[in-house]
């Protein structure tokens, strides 16, 4: 099972800050480092200093990192026009030397796109301006150089366009489309995808959501088997109940709700977590999410206590 590092710095986060996790995961062994892409704090935090752009923050870390695979849990659909993402996503391929995913919703988090002056329409025309966007985005980089891209849809209108420039990756960086709705993700999923997030649900939800998505894929004539399948999920762990204890207080949490809505307790007991998202949800993949930036000590337990077991 591949584990991630995933970081959610509109909380309070530093481009530094996000340097030094990225290049203690990298360090580490991990698989990838994503973050998530908002710009306003969420629940009691301020979010000092004040948020970092994703495609900007994975841009840099592109050239200083070497290994380490990056992308976003979620781009959301709302805050950039298909073309210019598809121009960032591509340059910042290229800038890392193919270690780009791009993972796109539909956006849902009124408060920052009121606070950042973001339109934030109806969910139906959210999900509609996903699916163009995925429809663009993969037919954009699909067609060859020097052949017109041309689109005539609901929501957007390319006339001509060069395409460029194309991501390093072939056909395309990896699409992770996710979340817990139960029909319009599944199809965007099977449709569009190169793996499935369910972000932050349970073992039950988690089998439920997996046949969700294996009959949506049917339904187009795609193998299930080829659409990756993964969860993000909180992390909190420890050598002892006391380890645990503290790291739980320092994001605000206590441990025995983190371990019934997360991956919390010692090694032994996220190991065991996992192996049963593995073993009954079908999980290739967990992004892990950290929520101390920090604790760059919490990285090495993961790394040398969990990692080795799953």
């Amino acid at each position: 099972m591949d584990l991630r590092i995933f970081t959610e710095p509109q909380q309070g986060a530093a481009y530094d800050d996000l340097l030094r996790v990225a290049r203690a995961a990298e360090d580490a062994g991990f698989d990838a480092f994503f973050r998530s892409d908002h710009y306003l704090a969420m629940g009691e935090a301020n979010g000092l200093p004040g948020p970092t752009d994703a495609w900007v923050t994975l841009g840099a870390l592109a050239r200083e990192t070497t290994t380490i695979r990056l992308g976003t849990l979620m781009t959301a659909a709302t805050f950039r026009l298909p073309g210019p993402l598809g121009v960032a996503v591509a340059q910042v391929d290229q800038m890392s030397g193919g270690r780009v995913e791009l993972g796109l919703g539909t956006g849902w988090y009124e408060a920052e796109h009121r606070a950042y002056g973001i339109p934030f329409p109806s969910t139906s025309e959210r999900f509609g301006m996903l699916a163009e966007q995925l429809e663009i985005l993969t037919g954009s980089w699909l067609t060859p150089v020097g052949v017109p891209y041309t689109h005539h849809g609901e929501h957007y209108t390319f006339a001509d366009s060069p395409g460029l420039p194309k991501p390093l990756q072939t056909p395309y960086p990896p699409i992770i489309v996710g979340g817990n709705g139960a029909r319009r993700t599944p199809q965007l999923a099977a449709t569009y995808a190169t793996e499935f997030n369910m972000p932050f649900a349970g073992l039950d939800d988690l089998v439920a959501g997996r046949e969700r998505v294996d009959d949506a894929c049917r339904e187009r004539g795609r193998d299930p088997a080829t659409l990756g399948r993964s969860t993000a999920q909180v992390v909190c762990t420890g050598k002892d109940d006391a380890e645990v204890a503290r790291r739980a207080a320092a994001i605000g949490r206590a441990p025995d709700e983190l371990r019934a809505n997360g991956l919390a307790g010692t090694p032994a007991e996220v190991v065991d977590k996992l192996g049963a998202f593995r073993e009954e949800a079908g999980l290739q993949r967990v992004y892990l999410q950290i929520l101390d930036l920090s604790d760059l000590d919490h990285l090495e337990l993961v790394a040398s206590a969990i990692a080795p077991q799953v």
